[in-house]
């Protein structure tokens, strides 16, 4: 007698087509939210090899690479005068000692430029990474403070901002205030050049590992930083140079933010457990007397 075929159950069929529906409905929204978000990468030019892709969530992440022949950078086609710059960044993972990553405003390359810097020195395989921190002025720096930052950043995307305004300039790490460089009217303040934003990674080997003792080691390249949820809540400069701003109305609760109390708290409490080098302790560096915002802090 012959075999009957046996259909499939019923249920069977029904189930493998929901299964399909709710494969698609998930994969649906992802593609659409990756295609339809605008590109943050658009608003920056680039140098040397810059990858782009999206993550998980929908966010777009930009990845620096450097190798012996070049490093990596994105500039933005925009100028601010004042306003609240963030990034989630994820360092080079192992040894990085000799590479310098940086999230950094300036005006240009000028004497009497203007600058804000955070930049990661990287280091040795399980050495804690370094940030410095920076305020060019009228073509005035070499007021860095330098921090061990309390967790590896290459492990894991962290975030880190720069609030810039006429009162002050404010450093965070994941919403943790680690410096204020306050503003004093007989002193230099960057508040009248515009400065773009930009992202690099570089070979500094003369200087960032332990003052350069500690160069890079090229046979664990090419090294990789990645950058996501870049924002810049900020007043944009006029494109023709000729003075003036548009600020963001309604969301500019940054130009009047000041150090408050937690900002004190936190501080103090970066200055006790990670600050590492401070330019008003250093005499060496200021043999005819520290500079003048020194004595005030």
């Amino acid at each position: 007698m012959a075999r009957r075929q046996r259909s499939p159950p019923a249920l069977l069929m029904p189930l493998s087509s929901l299964a399909i529906a709710i494969i698609l409905s998930i994969l649906r929204p992802a593609a659409a939210t990756a295609s339809a978000k605008q590109s943050w990468l658009d608003e920056f030019t680039t140098d040397g090899e810059v990858r782009s892709d999206f993550d998980r969530s929908g966010k777009q992440v930009a990845s620096l690479v450097l190798d012996e022949s070049s490093g990596a950078g994105f500039n933005s086609t925009q100028k601010y005068l004042f306003g609240e710059f963030t990034v989630e960044m994820k360092l080079v993972p192992g040894n990085s000692a000799g590479t310098v990553t940086s999230f950094y405003l300036t005006s240009g390359e000028g004497d009497d430029h203007d600058e804000i810097d955070m930049e990661f020195m990287g280091n040795s395989t399980n050495a804690p990474t370094v940030l410095n921190t920076n305020v060019w002025a009228s073509g005035d720096g070499k007021k860095e403070h330098q921090f061990y930052l309390w967790f590896d950043p290459s492990a894991d995307f962290h975030k880190y901002a720069i609030i810039w305004n006429p009162t002050n300039i404010i450093f965070r790490v994941d919403d943790v205030t680690v410096r204020v460089f306050r503003r004093y009217d007989d002193l230099p303040y960057p508040t009248s050049r515009p400065m773009a934003v930009h992202a690099t990674l570089w070979d500094g080997s003369y200087w960032a590992t332990e003052k350069g003792k500690v160069p890079i080691d090229w046979s664990a390249g090419p090294f990789v930083v990645s950058y996501r949820g870049y924002t810049a809540n900020a007043c944009v400069a006029a494109a023709d140079g000729g003075g003036g701003s548009t600020c963001p109305a309604g969301k500019n609760e940054w130009m009047q933010r000041e150090e408050d109390d937690t900002d004190r708290l936190t501080v103090a409490w970066a200055r006790r457990n990670c600050l590492q080098y401070n330019y008003c302790e250093d005499g060496w560096r200021f043999p005819g007397g520290f500079p003048g915002e020194c004595s005030r802090e």
